[in-house]
């Protein structure tokens, strides 16, 4: 049995992923991955994803520059999320310019913005930032 056939993907195919900053700890992101998608970031020891929008391979960072370097990679115990503990290429995770895509909290009911934009995201993406629900 591969390692790969004891991930429990989903009826699409899909495992969700959740990046964390190996050194820090902060959970950077969520994305999806396929099966193609986790062999090919074992293999290039970088995060790549499966991009349901745009129905391909997504290697985190090919516009923005911000790469995911694979550190460690964990299965849960139902095998039905992987972990992936990354060294974040230029410290900001999120399309938004932000180090991480969990950047609202819930207060009073109401979602905040509480962190800050590191960078304008028209200055990382020429044009328009991209599409959320990678």
């Amino acid at each position: 049995m591969s390692w790969l056939d004891e991930v429990a993907w989903n009826d699409e195919g899909l495992v969700p992923a959740i990046a964390q900053d190996a050194r820090t700890g902060q959970n950077l992101m969520m994305a999806w991955m396929n099966r193609e998608s986790l062999e090919a970031t074992l293999r290039e020891g970088r995060a790549i994803y499966w991009s349901r929008s745009r129905r391909r391979l997504w290697r985190k960072g090919e516009e923005s520059g911000h790469v995911q370097h694979l550190r460690e990679l964990r299965l849960d115990c139902d095998g039905d999320t992987v972990l992936l503990l990354v060294e974040q290429e230029g410290s900001i995770a999120c399309h938004t310019g932000r180090v991480s895509c969990f950047y609202r909290r819930l207060e009073a009911g109401q979602w905040q913005v509480v962190d800050p934009v590191v960078r304008d995201p028209l200055d990382i993406y020429p044009g328009s930032p991209p599409e959320s629900g990678k």
